[in-house]
């Protein structure tokens, strides 16, 4: 790979992997309600996190791709890392005012959000530096910086935790990203900051790219709580555990697609090159996900007594359904969404995601109350293959204009 994408590939993989052992130990070793406090803060948090910045990083992302010097891809991200860390820290301060709302409830959770706060500024310093790296090419020490933080932070929290509870469980969380500092060294901070892009423009596309993640992160907890509101505890459970391994499938196309974001963007007026891309991106994917289909449904009873046990059996049809669904969203809506979101059309994708709010919820009320756990696979599988059809509207709409 002439741009090393496989290291940038190979490190998000470590980094998924490290976050769900992460998830595995403090399970196992906080009390339950420690857990549940961490749970409630780091709710928020997810949304936050996606407005880090508002945005700065991914703005650094697509259009530092764009520049072609050196010195303009500098320029640009001392700006953004000004004006970002400015908001960024607009973002902490409202973050912390939320806790008051729960201060009430749970005596000691300000601890956690003061925790949590300085977290994401830690994440943006991470987060601007992962972005330096990958608009200059280098995805070799992309890979470094993203494996040294994610294992080191893995590390941490095993260690602080299993001493210390849920103060060395909060100490590792807050030391982690801050260990991305020592990468930054390469960003020169008084560099002038005339950008060459109009800055409405930079940062209307910031926002409506963490609008995005924030409706797509919506979207999968949405289903959760309708089926809590239309269903019980067990059909909650039967549902959570039918769509655990299907939704963990889209991994796989987002990684590939995060290595070759840079490339995508850089070229986002190049039909031919898109087009290739899409052409190259069918043969890889095609197959693959015609070969995990065969592999989950011949093997789907075995796979959920594996992994969810003997009481979990009768999910078997919700889990193909959801199977079909998350193999389908990798052929559509991970592919064309991140197409659009590179060449600049993130507007349409915010429209779409929460268009996509919609569809779940008017199916799931129809649905839910008579076919159960089966009923919201079909609510979610169709709002994703919906969706995703206009998401592929959308972007050859926009590609059919190019000359």
């Amino acid at each position: 790979m002439k741009n090393k994408g496989h290291f940038v590939f190979g490190s998000l993989l470590i980094a998924k992997i490290c976050g769900f052992i992460g998830s595995v130990v403090i399970i196992r070793l906080l009390p339950e309600k420690d857990f549940g406090l961490i749970s409630i803060v780091a709710s928020l948090f997810a949304v936050f996190f996606a407005f880090s910045g508002f945005g700065s990083q991914q703005i650094l992302l697509r259009y530092g791709s764009i520049v072609k010097t050196e010195e303009e891809k500098n320029k640009l991200s001392s700006y953004l890392l000004k004006q970002g860390f400015f908001y960024q820290i607009l973002l902490s301060v409202i973050f912390l005012i939320t806790s008051l709302f729960y201060l009430d409830k749970f005596e000691k959770i300000i601890c956690l959000f003061v925790a949590f706060a300085i977290r994401l500024i830690g994440y943006f310093f991470y987060n601007h530096i992962q972005s330096q790296l990958r608009i200059s090419g280098k995805n070799k020490e992309f890979a470094r910086l993203n494996n040294i933080v994610n294992i080191s932070g893995l590390l941490l929290i095993i260690i602080l935790t299993y001493f210390f509870g849920i103060t060395g469980y909060l100490i590792a969380l807050v030391l982690a990203p801050f260990t991305a500092l020592f990468w930054f060294k390469d960003i020169n901070l008084s560099l002038d900051t005339d950008i060459g892009f109009p800055r409405k423009e930079l940062w209307k596309y910031g926002l409506f790219t963490a609008g995005t993640a924030v409706l797509s992160d919506a979207l999968f907890s949405l289903d959760i709580i309708l089926m809590g509101f239309l269903m019980t505890e067990s059909s909650v459970a039967d549902y959570k555990a039918a769509i655990l391994i299907p939704s963990n499938l889209t991994f796989i196309a987002l990684t590939f697609m995060q290595s070759d974001f840079p490339e995508l963007a850089k070229n986002h007026n190049d039909k031919k090159f898109l087009s290739y891309y899409i052409s190259n991106y069918y043969k890889i994917f095609i197959p693959l996900c015609v070969a995990i289909f065969g592999v989950l449904y011949f093997l789907k009873d075995d796979i959920v007594v594996l992994f969810f046990g003997e009481k979990y059996k009768g999910i078997e049809p919700a889990f193909i359904i959801l199977t079909s669904a998350f193999l389908l969203n990798m052929l559509l809506r991970n592919l064309y969404g991140n197409l659009l979101s590179a060449v600049g059309k993130m507007e349409y994708n915010t429209i779409i995601s929460a268009l996509a709010l919609v569809i779940l919820l008017g199916l799931s009320l129809v649905l839910v109350p008579k076919y159960g756990v089966e009923g919201m696979a079909i609510a979610q599988s169709v709002t994703l293959l919906t969706t995703g059809l206009l998401l592929m509207s959308g972007f050859f709409s926009y590609i059919r204009k190019l000359s």
